[in-house]
């Protein structure tokens, strides 16, 4: 090779790596500003601001608050069975309009629980389930339910609180750099409990290069004319069990939202959107035990019990009790529904892009009807102007 090639070769090589690091400087740079100009913006919320995934500017504090672990298939459900020794931790999932965040103690299940406990009559379900379970988490106050498959990148962060006081936590993250979980310790027990998690599961390589993937493709929603509505609506009267829903709607090739304009007759009931305030304030009045379920594509987590403090603040109505705290832009909710599936009343609500941010249950015991105090109290949410059905998408 020519001389000349070659010093033209390193000068580009020179210019790519200068220009790889200004951009890395330039994010950072642009991170600390908008934090000074506000610095009680949430992470997901600067990260879209500045362009990027949350997980891309994470990585901005890779070697100083921020320690990259391992990944594979098997790790994060690996490293979620080692978070159940944390103790006392705080759960937090989201999704675009919302944040259901949970403090407490984890469950372990026991041993005979991983191979007996779990739906047994239906094999393919139990199997399903069994590839997603992380040795607990089913059921008490830290309640989840797991698809790891979605799960690609984890990271440990140790940083100062608001507070003052160190905040440690283990942050996980799909293939897009969305947030898919975050667990922070809460109590000095779990501490040194975190720092051996993450010795162990420290990545050889502490890269910030992250090899995200475009956000997959939304399918397109079936027109409610190519459904067999007669045969669907009889297939919906048929169910057993409020968990067969989902395999309803793979069989009939519907969306959830879909579903609800062509439930049968007094199925599903649509309320405004803004009707979640009422159902909160009316359960905090009542004290009702209510299950509310929010979650993305990589987990669903689920609270139960009892609601107390509620309040509109910050661009949400929200839950700010001392153990959990839920947080709903329902302003950017575009429908509700009161749904009525094998004796279960349900309420769900739907963004404006038809997905589904937040459903509702009354909690009953097993076995034993759901209590009445539920079923009036959803019925007695304001009712939306009835819609005709929607043209072909």
């Amino acid at each position: 090779m020519k001389h000349h090639h070659r010093y033209a070769l390193a000068l580009t090589g020179a210019l790519l790596l200068i220009s790889v690091q200004a951009g890395a400087a330039s994010l950072s740079e642009r991170w600390e500003a908008l934090r000074a100009e506000q610095p009680k913006l949430p992470l997901r919320d600067a990260a879209k601001t500045l362009n990027v995934s949350e997980a891309e500017l994470l990585v901005v504090g890779l070697g100083k608050t921020v320690t990259r672990l391992k990944e594979g298939d098997n790790v994060p459900r690996e490293i979620m069975r080692r978070a159940l020794d944390l103790g006392k931790v705080m759960a937090l999932t989201r999704n675009e309009n919302g944040v259901l965040e949970r403090t407490g103690v984890a469950t372990k299940l026991k041993p005979q629980e991983e191979i007996t406990g779990l739906d047994a009559d239906k094999e393919k379900e139990r199997e399903a389930r069994m590839r997603n379970i992380a040795g607990g988490y089913l059921g008490g106050e830290i309640d989840l339910r797991f698809t790891f498959k979605h799960w690609a990148y984890a990271f440990a962060v140790v940083q100062p609180g608001r507070d003052g006081v160190v905040s440690r936590s283990l942050q996980f993250f799909d293939e897009q750099g969305n947030a898919a979980h975050k667990i922070f310790v809460k109590s000095e027990a779990g501490n040194a409990v975190f720092d051996k998690l993450v010795a162990d599961f420290r990545n050889p390589v502490q890269s910030a290069t992250l090899k995200l993937a475009a956000a997959p493709v939304k399918p397109v929603e079936k027109p409610d004319s190519a459904i067999d509505v007669k045969e669907f609506q009889a297939a919906w009267g048929e169910l057993g069990d409020v968990h067969q829903f989902n395999r309803l709607l793979t069989e009939f090739g519907v969306s959830r939202e879909q579903a609800m304009r062509l439930a049968p007759p007094g199925a599903a009931q649509r309320v405004t959107p803004q009707a979640v305030r009422q159902l909160l304030s009316e359960s905090a009045k009542q004290q009702l035990d209510i299950m509310a379920f929010l979650g993305n594509e990589s987990v669903i987590q689920i609270f139960s019990g009892k609601v107390n403090k509620v309040m509109e603040a910050g661009g949400y109505f929200n839950v700010l009790d001392p153990e959990f705290n839920l947080h709903l832009r329902d302003s950017a909710f575009a429908s509700g529904w009161v749904i009525k599936r094998a004796g279960v009343t349900s309420v769900e609500f739907f963004d404006k892009g038809g997905e589904l941010v937040v459903s509702f249950f009354g909690v009953r015991e097993r076995a034993k009807p759901q209590p009445q105090s539920w079923v009036d109290m959803t019925a007695a949410l304001p009712k939306a102007v009835a819609m005709p059905a929607l043209a072909a998408k």
